[in-house]
């Protein structure tokens, strides 16, 4: 089995020790060295260990004749365009099971108009892990909030507004929430 362990890991900025670090229990970066270069056998159980460090579904590690990896041809800082000091790819957008979107229709705060928004629903249990971040929550209706999670206290979620001259709102005991993780912008 070919796998795109190297690809995933390195389109995600994540060296060997922090995969090895991320994953449960936590393992050694040689293994996750040895497993990337196929050097030691990856069983189903470590790809889904490894997936779940890289919090990406298992198939987007595995190289799949139908799916086209997108090269890396430049890099982009403060200097301008560059050649990439190795070869690289970008893993494309692939929906996760429970995704919900989000479609910018005007603009507000970091956002354009046109932009989508890729959200992963959490339970409430869970929402923890999206302060700071982006949270799409229900309200009665049909209606929504979003805004930047900025607090969390007994069941109550304290979301500052995108738009500027909003006041923070809260919202006690959502069903779930929608943390935003990737931003989709056509240019």
């Amino acid at each position: 089995m070919i796998t795109r362990i190297r690809d995933v890991r390195r389109a995600k900025k994540l060296t060997l020790q922090d995969v090895a670090d991320r994953c449960d229990p936590p393992t050694t970066a040689q293994t996750i060295g040895r497993l990337e270069t196929g050097t030691r056998t990856v069983s189903v159980a470590w790809l889904n260990r490894i997936a779940a460090a890289l919090t990406v579904d298992a198939s987007e590690l595995i190289k799949l004749a139908e799916r086209d990896d997108i090269e890396v041809a430049a890099m982009l800082d403060h200097e301008g365009a560059h050649a990439p000091r190795r070869e690289g790819v970008v893993i494309p957008p692939h929906a996760a099971p429970g995704m919900v979107a989000i479609v910018v229709s005007s603009g507000v705060g970091d956002y354009r108009s046109g932009d989508e928004l890729w959200c992963a629903r959490l339970a409430p249990a869970d929402l923890g892990r999206a302060m700071n971040r982006d949270l799409l929550v229900p309200r009665p209706a049909g209606r929504f909030l979003f805004g930047r999670l900025i607090g969390r206290e007994e069941g109550k979620l304290h979301l500052l507004p995108l738009g500027s001259g909003q006041r923070q709102m809260v919202v006690a005991d959502p069903p779930w929430a929608a943390v935003a993780l990737k931003l989709i912008r056509t240019l």
